[in-house]
């Protein structure tokens, strides 16, 4: 099974260049399911239903939520009626959606989670460990058709590394996303789980993680704390992995990062 797996679309270049992009990359990778983190791709807070119509559209198999998945409020109501849009698991109790969704291709079960991140994140969320443990006893772990993969939206590294030791030889990948920066430790763990502490953002990366310099600095100065940023509109760069799993395990066989595109240096 050939799976691809972007991080965080960020405004409109990251998604127009996405899109634009993903039949082809699909192609070239014979990709059987691609998952998309999208929680900015509205603007750079949340995802509209417009917004995922159209990277349905392109390609995507399901869309992966963070902590701005509310920002659009209409997604409050539209993600009850999609199921192929995933939130964090460990959200606090009474919010709507689900934190994992499963797709049955052929004879394989792929089943896409989300946690979020406890350290340096928003209050309420209950723990990810075992949230995630909840949702792998309910027939989850890898075997013979099946496959899981989650996007652990976090921001302290040092957590999202202790999650994929965790998990270990019982989810197919861990895959970051929030922080918007690649970073260069795409591996497969012994057991089998391909890991990657950030996947990056698609978006301009000459900007401060997707937002305009300049809009940024008088935040940082001091000078306007309250302020909403403005998103950055240069080329953009595609950043996220391409899998290849044992369909027989849900083992990673292989795991390649992906960044196309923009300033940073290609894959």
């Amino acid at each position: 099974m050939r799976v691809l797996i972007f991080g965080d679309v960020f405004g409109r270049p990251g998604r127009n260049a996405l899109c634009a992009q993903l039949p082809e990359l699909r192609d070239r990778h014979k990709a059987d399911f691609v998952v998309v983190n999208a929680e900015n791709a509205a603007g750079g807070v949340g995802l509209s239903v417009s917004i995922a119509n159209e990277l349905f559209s392109a390609g995507a198999d399901c869309l992966t939520l963070g902590n701005h998945c509310w920002d659009q409020v209409e997604m409050r109501r539209h993600i009850e009626k999609d199921d192929r849009i995933v939130r964090p698991v460990n959200l606090p109790a009474g919010e709507p959606g689900k934190g994992v969704k499963d797709f049955q291709l052929g004879n394989t079960r792929i089943s896409v989670m989300q946690a979020m991140g406890q350290v340096f994140m928003q209050d309420g969320l209950t723990n990810p460990f075992t949230a995630v443990d909840d949702l792998l006893a309910e027939g989850r772990t890898i075997g013979e058709g099946q496959i899981t993969l989650l996007d652990f939206h976090g921001e302290a590294t040092s957590e999202k590394m202790a999650l994929a030791h965790y998990l270990d030889g019982r989810v197919s990948s861990v895959t970051g996303t929030h922080t918007h920066i690649p970073t260069a430790d795409t591996r497969i763990f012994p057991g089998g789980t391909a890991y990657q502490t950030d996947l990056g953002m698609c978006g301009d990366y000459h900007s401060v993680i997707g937002s305009k310099a300049e809009g940024v600095m008088p935040y940082y100065l001091g000078e306007r704390p309250n302020m909403r940023f403005s998103v950055a509109m240069g080329e953009p760069t595609l950043c996220g992995m391409a899998l290849v799993i044992d369909e027989a395990t849900g083992q990673a066989q292989t795991a390649d990062p992906i960044r196309i595109g923009g300033v940073l240096r290609q894959t």
